[in-house]
């Protein structure tokens, strides 16, 4: 049995994340989606919120759970006995990014292997980040994100058309 983690801020998880999810799902026989409780940027949800949207997000894949971590990346992979890490890749500036946090994930865990999934067409321009600005503007994100995130969206940002 192969567990793997797929750590993110998921601020909001988006249906790229979804997609990147739901295929590793069908390579491990388990999938922790870990939630980063404080990254090094501006966060719209809570971690409560964020690890609530992850789950309504990915309850159809039976083989996934979502939980919170804080610290490393790698610790929280030894903590839930995780032999893989899932990272989703858009764009070569990710490739780049990616590349040097594997080298420094290698070092700090050499156990931990790296799975990079190539994001499909449609969502190699999607980023949480941009796609809350276009929500906080009023753009159309209804085929970028579930349904429950569009209303929190629009909750948080107190807009109607979200």
């Amino acid at each position: 049995m192969i567990t793997a983690i797929y750590p993110g801020s998921f601020d909001p998880i988006t249906n790229g994340h979804i997609d990147v999810a739901q295929r590793a799902s069908r390579l491990f026989s388990k999938l922790i989606i870990g939630v980063y409780d404080t990254p090094y940027k501006h966060l719209l949800f809570t971690i409560k919120e964020r690890v609530e949207m992850a789950r309504q997000a990915v309850a159809h894949l039976s083989n996934v759970k979502v939980q919170p971590f804080n610290g490393l990346a790698v610790n929280f992979a030894k903590k839930v006995k995780a032999q893989v890490m899932v990272r989703g890749l858009r764009v070569s500036a990710d490739f780049e990014r990616e590349f040097d946090m594997a080298m420094m994930n290698r070092k700090l865990n050499p156990e931990l292997e790296l799975i990079c999934l190539i994001a499909k067409p449609k969502y190699q321009f999607l980023s949480s980040s941009l796609l809350k600005e276009v929500a906080r503007l009023g753009g159309d994100i209804d085929d970028l994100v579930p349904k429950h995130v569009i209303q929190a969206l629009s909750k948080k940002e107190g807009t109607s058309k979200m």
